[in-house]
């Protein structure tokens, strides 16, 4: 099984400003998103980083997309250091953030051909792949509908196929199914499980514990930057609920940092 995704004691602090430390209800100006965080990632796996909100899960995706540089460890995807190598992991992966905004005054169709060619396919490949895609998650009849006017699951199936247009091998989805309907859901479910029957890596944050027991292979509990617990699916969940192991690890930790 081929490695495609390798990070190794990862750290990443923050400076906060003094409005970020009220919020915080902290003295300090630092904040430690990464405290020393591993894991790997191989070829037809679904992977999931599981925690709270703000244990680091976004902080570590964006490094590994070369959006943010780590203060220290290492990362490696498709064999390709994220910081000497940026510009061939960029091109190795699909990133889906909940920051990133299309433009509402353009349509589907337009994006999809504008970031097909900056990726630097041909119009016949975009086409192609705009008709497969755009089928597939019920874009077509909003192909020239301004991205202004669709609703939010429309947006997020559109920011999908964007950032997969390229046929990467390696997809990093931060929130995938965030505020989207069941019916919408279903359709990025299903299309992750497809993505991983084609071999691709695939590395899911989320805290929707019922998401990561559908389709995850492995799992990293992150808690305060930490991985406290990163192993298969099943080893991970021990015989229980993957919610009741969660809050096990959680209050464990919780526990340790009061001593």
């Amino acid at each position: 099984m081929q490695e495609m995704i390798r990070a190794q004691d990862v750290r990443k602090t923050f400076t906060l400003s003094r409005r970020q430390m009220a919020i915080e209800k902290t003295r300090s100006n630092k904040k430690v998103a990464l405290d020393g965080l591993s894991f790997t990632a191989y070829e037809g796996q679904i992977y999931g980083l599981l925690g709270p909100n703000g244990a680091g899960k976004t902080t570590m995706l964006r490094i590994l997309a070369t959006l943010i540089r780590a203060d220290s460890g290492e990362a490696y995807v498709a064999g390709h250091e994220v910081l000497r190598e940026a510009e061939k992991v960029r091109a190795s992966i699909g990133f889906l953030t909940s920051e990133l905004k299309l433009e509402d005054f353009f349509t589907p169709a337009y994006l999809f051909m504008f970031f097909g060619r900056l990726h630097g396919l041909s119009d016949d490949v975009i086409q192609k792949r705009r008709q497969e895609l755009f089928e597939k998650f019920g874009i077509d009849r909003f192909a020239e509908v301004k991205v202004g006017d669709l609703s939010t699951g429309m947006k997020q199936k559109v920011s999908i196929v964007i950032s997969i247009l390229h046929d990467p091998n390696i997809i990093i989805f931060d929130e995938p199914t965030n505020g989207l309907d069941v019916i919408t859901e279903r359709i990025v479910v299903n299309f992750l499980k497809e993505l991983r029957e084609q071999g691709k890596c695939i590395i899911i944050s989320s805290h929707i514990f019922s998401l990561i027991e559908k389709i995850c292979d492995r799992v990293v509990i992150i808690i305060r930057g930490k991985s406290v617990c990163c192993d298969t699916l099943e080893n991970v969940m021990a015989g229980q609920p993957l919610e009741d192991r969660f809050f096990e690890l959680y209050e464990n930790m919780e526990g340790k940092a009061d001593e």
